[in-house]
């Protein structure tokens, strides 16, 4: 199934990106789910437009009454921050003990590639994923908005790497801790992070790879993004020439 261009006509106006994402990440799920131990469990999820709620519970007061006369102090400021807006991605967790997030698949949206300030939430999450050693996958097929968030992954964790600028991706990030002999103390270790990176270019027309996947813990498995790929285009009604 060739890769198809979900994001101008034919697909576009006919089509909606949002339920094909969001079917996507389902169908992924469902295949790790199939492939996983049992002691761990993929769920996809996707949000569009989040609004943060906010509601009010009236608890009850203690009998002393002692907090009913407190008041919250005025903030010493109050300033605008960037959420990440739209999100589509598998969240892969470990049950016992649990549930503990090892392994993550981003989707990426137009809106997290829309302007700085969304480029840079969507790139928070990731990094906070590498950071915790959790296992990450991010998958970019939006054709009409550019932005390469590879690159600015990779300065956020403090990765030096050469130049990929491409426009459509799919990249596998796999931190790991090395061990090191202290230069002046032979009896003492050091340990050092390292980031593993399967980078793969997509192209409108052609076939989507295996990307390794690898999980927090040390588990690992292919992702047959062709498969749920072609799957999801079949559910969805979606034919390789279009709708």
């Amino acid at each position: 199934m060739p890769l198809l261009d979900h994001f101008h006509p034919p697909l576009r106006g006919r089509r909606q990106w949002t339920s094909f994402h969001a079917a996507w990440a389902t169908f992924i799920a469902s295949d790790l789910n199939r492939r996983l131990p049992e002691d761990f469990v993929a769920e996809g999820n996707a949000r569009f437009g989040i609004e943060i709620d906010v509601a009010t519970w009236a608890d009850t007061v203690p009998s002393n009454g002692s907090s009913s006369d407190w008041q919250r102090p005025a903030p010493t400021l109050t300033l605008p921050f960037t959420a990440t807006t739209d999100t589509v991605e598998v969240q892969v967790f470990q049950l016992p003990g649990g549930p503990i997030l090892v392994g993550a698949i981003e989707l990426v949206s137009p809106s997290n590639k829309d302007r700085d300030e969304t480029r840079e939430a969507f790139v928070s999450k990731c990094a906070n994923c590498l950071q915790e050693g959790v296992g990450l996958i991010v998958i970019d097929i939006v054709t009409e908005r550019k932005a390469n968030l590879h690159g600015q992954l990779l300065s956020r964790v403090g990765a030096t790497a050469p130049p990929w600028d491409v426009d459509l991706f799919a990249v596998s990030y796999h931190a790991i801790q090395d061990e090191l002999i202290h230069q002046t103390n032979q009896s003492s270790k050091e340990r050092q992070k390292s980031l593993q990176i399967w980078a793969y270019e997509l192209e409108i027309g052609g076939r989507l790879p295996v990307v390794p996947f690898c999980l927090k813990g040390g588990l690992s498995l292919p992702l047959d993004l062709e498969a749920t790929y072609a799957r999801t285009c079949e559910e969805s009604r979606i034919a390789a020439s279009g709708p």
